[in-house]
């Protein structure tokens, strides 16, 4: 299997406010052509690691490692990488293409002479005006190059024709469209998103998570996401990494993050978990519920106490005379795709997902297959 490339190297990164840490001795590698997600709620340091990718934010201790160079002084025009906020920060008074090209059109000169290829651009200004091209020249056909590459950026956004609109006549998702398109002009190596979705409606938000992973696939470009909706981490990412306080939780696939969480915090982050008191008896058997259960995969110590976690779409409902365990119906709730109920048993509540209609009060039997059994250690402090 070939070794990827490590882009984005943050060591023992940590950030203080006002005598609070909200980024505590992180250490997080991410790859060249990668999909990651930086995912928890409000307050847990994922924006702030962000700022710190991008240099808006220096760290106190630590070091921000970008293609093996260290990049905590560099401020973030001088970074391979471009950010799309939550707010869109469109220029009213330009129309959708000049907002495109803006950050373009107000590069330097050597900067842009650099961008486009100096050969090129005199060779284009040659066949345009028959004779070896004055600066003035070259100006001139910079700035319909990059008229050019904001309208193909457009075209990738899927906003050809919306060229002469101003911000005022398109949509708030379209707006979020010329954002992303002012980004991906500057052809970054790293695109940084903020919460880019946070505003949209639902639907609008669902179809940009898959726009946004299949222009990341088709462009090769790193994309490092932040949220606090763990659906837009689950759809769109290679790599989720979930953070709390400043620290991170796990680090993995969507599905092994979702099926083999670390502990606790995870299993309730990520999607919905029935967590139940267990005892690890030996290989392959475990007992939750007073009940022996068939498991597989896991190596704890002989009797060892267990957390049991079983997502609630995981359960089987079967007769209750062939069920393992048996609950009542305490709440029942109809989702369109399934119906969410709520089991009782012994004197633990179960999230439960089933096809299957019940009345409140009404017994259910449930069981679980080996497979559908996972299993975290008990910290210290839990």
């Amino acid at each position: 299997m070939e070794e990827r490339k490590t882009l984005i190297n943050l060591i023992d990164v940590t950030k203080t406010y006002d005598d609070e840490t909200v980024v505590n001795h992180l250490n997080l590698s991410i790859f060249e052509n990668e999909f990651v997600t930086l995912l928890g709620p409000s307050g847990c340091g994922k924006t702030t690691t962000l700022r710190m990718i991008a240099g808006f934010v220096q760290p106190d201790e630590g070091s921000v490692i970008i293609n093996g160079k260290l990049f905590n002084d560099l401020p973030p025009y001088a970074r391979p990488i471009h950010t799309v906020f939550q707010r869109y920060a469109l220029f009213p008074h330009l129309n959708v293409l000049d907002n495109v090209a803006f950050g373009l059109n107000n590069r330097s000169w050597d900067y842009l002479i650099k961008f486009f290829g100096k050969e090129l651009l005199v060779s284009e200004a040659e066949k345009e005006y028959g004779k070896k091209p004055s600066q003035k020249e070259i100006r001139k056909v910079i700035k319909n190059k990059i008229n050019q590459v904001a309208k193909e950026a457009l075209a990738l956004v899927k906003l050809s024709g919306f060229e002469n609109r101003t911000v005022e006549q398109i949509s708030g998702g379209q707006q979020q469209r010329v954002a992303l398109a002012r980004a991906l002009v500057n052809k970054p190596q790293i695109l940084l998103l903020d919460e880019p979705l946070a505003a949209l409606d639902l639907k609008l938000r669902q179809a940009m998570q898959y726009e946004l992973k299949e222009m990341q696939r088709k462009l090769g470009i790193t994309f490092v996401f932040v949220t606090h909706d763990q659906e837009e981490a689950m759809t769109m990412s290679d790599r989720i990494v979930v953070m709390k306080d400043g620290v991170i939780q796990q680090i993995g696939s969507p599905k092994s993050i979702y099926n083999e969480p670390i502990n606790t915090y995870v299993a309730n982050f990520i999607g919905e978990s029935n967590i139940i008191p267990g005892t690890y008896l030996r290989k392959d058997l475990v007992n939750f519920f007073g009940v022996d259960f068939e498991c597989m995969g896991y190596t704890f110590e002989d009797n060892e106490a267990v957390h049991v976690v079983i997502r609630p779409e995981d359960f089987d409902v079967v007769d209750v005379s062939k069920a393992k365990l048996v609950g009542k119906v305490v709440f029942s709730l109809f989702k369109g795709v399934h119906n969410e109920l709520e089991v009782m048993i012994n004197d633990t509540k179960l999230l439960i997902h089933t096809y299957e209609s019940y009345e409140l009060n009404q017994a259910i039997g449930l069981s679980i297959d080996p497979y559908e059994i996972h299993m975290m250690k008990v910290l210290d402090n839990e």
